[in-house]
């Protein structure tokens, strides 16, 4: 049995998005998360069939495709399983269920301050540990990586790909393996809103010489194995860098705080 929504097609959007957008929203993530929901909430069994795909389109009012790419995700999720000749079923949940975050974070810069809440606990933690455990090999990265931003602004270039590799190589310096790939699954969720961060930044020169210089006592505290320093730089490094997208008008001191 499936709830409907009313998942239908929405008239066309003006052109100008508004200033927290990151992409347009589909629906095909919303019909995702109106399945994973009702599988989730028990509405829907494992062992038990989804409806075709047809009857599913004209239920949530929305095309065959839509409904094949919600049901890829879910299956993609190992929520939802093909048997040949028979239809789609719902699986019986895995033990090990694998790191997701729902699809919605994607969808503004407001939802993406959710994703930087959660980094912001990770980073002084990571950035603490390295200060215990970096090697003069690991901090001579560090500092290679700072030249690596500092050219690709020189350049240009938005520097998102080399801040994202600077923080990283902090999560290396750490000597745990998981933090590295933790930080790299986060990326997926934070390079659209980094963007958007760097885009900010590059508008005032004040803003890109606190950036350096944040980045700057990071490394020196790492450097200098002071822990305590370490921890509260990369913390109120990720506080400050939502604090410049409040004065530059593109999130809400609201929407900080949710």
């Amino acid at each position: 049995m499936t709830m409907s929504i009313g998942l239908v097609p929405q008239p066309p959007r003006r052109a100008a998005a508004p200033p927290g957008r990151l992409v347009a929203e589909r629906l095909s993530d919303r019909l995702a998360a109106l399945l994973a929901a009702q599988v989730e909430g028990g509405a829907l069994r494992p062992g038990d069939r989804l409806p075709t795909e047809a009857q599913l389109a004209a239920a949530h009012g929305v095309s065959r495709t839509v409904v094949r790419e919600a049901v890829h995700q879910l299956k993609s999720r190992g929520m939802l399983q093909s048997r040949q000749g028979s239809g789609v079923f719902v699986v019986e949940p895995d033990e090990n269920q694998p790191l997701a975050f729902d699809p919605s974070v994607l969808e503004s810069v407001e939802a993406v301050v959710h994703v930087v809440e959660v980094r912001r606990v990770l980073e002084g933690e990571i950035a603490a540990l390295a200060a215990q455990r970096a090697t003069r090999t690991q901090v001579a990265g560090l500092k290679r990586a700072l030249t690596a931003i500092d050219r690709a602004v020189a350049e240009g270039r938005d520097g998102v790909a080399e801040d994202l590799a600077f923080h990283r190589a902090i999560g290396e310096a750490t000597g745990n393996p998981q933090f590295s790939r933790l930080l790299g699954f986060l990326e997926q969720y934070l390079r659209e809103g980094m963007r958007i961060t760097r885009g900010n930044e590059a508008r005032r020169r004040d803003f890109m010489e606190q950036v350096r210089r944040e980045h700057r006592a990071i490394v020196e505290a790492i450097a200098a194995h002071d822990v305590a320093a370490a921890r509260r730089n990369a913390t109120e490094h990720i506080l400050h860098g939502e604090r410049r997208l409040e004065e530059g008008g593109v999130i809400t001191r609201k929407a900080r705080r949710r």
